[in-house]
């Protein structure tokens, strides 16, 4: 077997552009000279405090949160799941440099056992195929016409590798065999269909190839062409999409991503739409950051990796039933991974700009065919904060009903389960409680009992007010304070003295700190003495396993105290924060009280200001 050559691996590394490189995956900021990152292996990406650093000169990266570290070459490796000459060849044809072998070899050897490799290699030779049924075959033209008439430009059909699949269901088999490809791996490909082995999963139907974030084709959505009915006489579906193969997960990649990451990147926001057609609108209409999930439901996973670039995602849903559906799940599943939200109003947007019946325009595809790509930028633009849509959707499903207002309050709790700040969660209750004309007490109250079971008292043990109930434990920043102090627990004396356990919100966090009081008072140190004294059996277990990992333990740990010092400062400037929207409230609250209250109030805010700054390091 050919090997590549030493030459070739030093001129990938001399020429790799570290930040670069590593941007292609998630977002860096510099700080200090240095560049930083929300780690995508120990939190998903979701972490608070960036701890995951890239060195450009040593081309290496580190996070200080979970300990993983080593050259750029092996991240791509880590991220992609790549071998090392599959990173090398990758990267190499990023930077344009010729792949030169050991004893002058092709290398034909390796790529022919490599069947990601191959796979690559087959679904860019059958998009071409399907390119030129669309554009010069009889049979692709009557595609042809219909995206003209959806006002799809030439434009768009080549940005977006649009082709059509022939209708001859052995045609695709007969050529691909042709050009030396076995049955066996035809088989295994994801183009055919798994009964019938040489059927094609796809024949008559426009092709839309979905691209990974390298712009390599991994799979396709094929469209069924109007009028056009099966033997039997019935419709078709309407879309069918490629099975997951080794090259292609729906879940780790979006319709477009490859297009759209260069200006997600630039403005952290994404925009998020239901399929293949309205994303296409989009691009047409300027909208470059916009992509649409694979056939499925919007996922976790899929907005982890938008997590990674983006900060923001506007969401563009038809304004059916079915599409307020989707639309709230989006917006439970973006809060969930750390992204903020809003929703268009496009159908309010396009009554304003035009006086036809504007209901059956129900998505971008639809206002792109009928009114052009400006009016379609121009209604993007109408958009309100995810909160405020959900409150909108409360109310008219449930406000007239007799107990309207408890139900619509109700709907809202799964987006305040999904916001990681208590501050937030806090200002969303009271928008919650005047949009409904309630006490703000009523909606926290009814909130806090379904969310543990239980009647809250401010009497009680901080540590008991929140039940975790079996809830799964979710890494965030104050659990991973109390973890690393945990697995260090000669630093609980700073920690204690520090921190209060009022301060505190998540409810795992808070029963870690209890157990380690009480390790505290009785003279007790190391896990086999905490984890009797931790009550809740999820939290047990994690602590046995994640909490004495060499993330948080030994030499990986980076330096302990330094991370708690950050964690407490975390929590310092989140407290502050609430006081300040406190301050605020009693400000826009008490406009009518004596000038000595507001002159108080703004002499704290002033104090506040000052902390803030010096725990920002401004």
């Amino acid at each position: 077997m050919s090997l590549i050559s030493k030459s070739t691996v030093q001129e990938v590394n001399d020429r790799l552009d570290a930040i670069s490189a590593v941007q292609d995956y998630l977002a860096l900021e510099k700080k200090g000279g240095r560049w930083w990152g929300r780690c995508p292996f120990h939190s998903g990406g979701q972490e608070k405090t960036p701890s995951f650093k890239v060195d450009p000169d040593l081309k290496t990266y580190h996070c200080f949160g979970c300990g993983k570290g080593g050259s750029i070459i092996s991240f791509v490796m880590e991220m992609d799941k790549l071998t090392f000459p599959e990173a090398i060849k990758h990267l190499a044809r990023k930077l344009g440099i010729e792949i030169i072998y050991e004893d002058g070899g092709t290398g034909q050897e390796e790529f022919d056992n490599s069947e990601k490799e191959e796979l690559f290699e087959l679904y860019r030779r059958t998009t071409l195929t399907f390119q030129h049924f669309l554009h010069e075959k009889p049979e692709g033209q009557a595609a042809k016409k219909y995206l003209s008439d959806r006002g799809i430009s030439e434009e768009m059909i080549e940005k977006f590798k649009l082709g059509f699949s022939p209708p001859d269901r052995d045609f695709l088999h007969k050529f691909l065999s042709s050009k030396s490809y076995s049955n066996d791996f035809l088989e295994k490909s994801g183009l055919f269909s798994s009964r019938y082995k040489t059927m094609p999963m796809f024949s008559g139907r426009l092709m839309f190839p979905i691209s990974d974030r390298q712009a390599r084709v991994v799979a396709f959505g094929g469209r069924a062409m109007p009028g056009v009915l099966q033997n039997d006489g019935s419709e078709p579906p309407k879309y069918i999409n490629s099975p997951e193969t080794s090259i292609y997960k729906k879940g780790q990649t979006l319709y477009a991503i490859d297009l759209a990451l260069p200006e997600i990147r630039q403005t952290k926001t994404v925009y998020l739409s239901e399929g293949y057609m309205d994303v296409i609108a989009l691009h047409q209409a300027g909208i470059v950051n916009a992509v649409a999930p694979l056939g499925t439901a919007f996922t976790g996973e899929q907005a982890s990796l938008l997590r990674r670039w983006a900060e923001k995602a506007v969401l563009i849903f038809d304004n059916d039933e079915a599409g307020k559906k989707a639309a709230y799940k989006a917006i439970i599943t973006c809060r969930k991974s750390g992204l903020f939200c809003a929703v268009t109003g496009m159908q309010e947007a396009l009554k304003a700009e035009t006086t036809e019946e504007t209901d059956k325009f129900k998505d971008p595809a639809d206002i792109l065919q009928k009114f052009g790509a400006e009016i379609l930028k121009k209604v993007l633009k109408n958009t309100i904060n995810d909160i405020e849509y959900l409150i909108s959707c409360g109310k008219s499903q449930y406000e007239a009903i007799g107990s309207g207002k408890n139900r619509a309050a109700e709907f809202l709790f799964p987006y305040l389960d999904a916001l990681d700040s208590e501050i937030e969660r806090d200002d969303c209750i009271a928008l919650i409680a005047d949009a409904f004309r309630v006490d703000r007490n009523a909606v926290q109250g009814d909130y806090t009992k379904r969310k543990t079971g239980t009647h809250s008292s401010k009497y009680e043990n901080p540590a008991q007010q929140d039940n975790l109930a079996g809830k799964p434990i979710r890494m965030n920043s104050e659990l991973f304070l109390l973890t690393v102090v945990a697995a260090n627990m000669f630093l609980y004396p700073e920690l204690r003295a520090a921190l209060e356990i009022k301060e505190i919100d998540d409810p795992a966090a808070k029963e870690l700190f209890v157990a380690m009081e009480e390790c505290f008072i009785h003279d007790e140190s190391g896990i086999d003495f905490l984890l009797p004294r931790i009550n809740d059996e999820q939290l047990r277990n994690f602590m046995s396993g994640r909490g004495i990992s060499p993330e948080f333990t030994g030499v990986n740990a980076g330096d302990p105290r330094r991370l708690m010092e950050d964690g407490i400062n975390e929590i310092r400037k989140k407290r502050l924060r609430k006081r300040l929207a406190e301050i605020n409230f009693e400000m826009r609250d008490n406009e009518r009280a004596d000038g000595q209250y507001i002159d108080e109030l703004l002499a704290e805010k002033k104090v506040i200001d000052s902390q803030m700054r010096k725990l920002e390091g401004r």
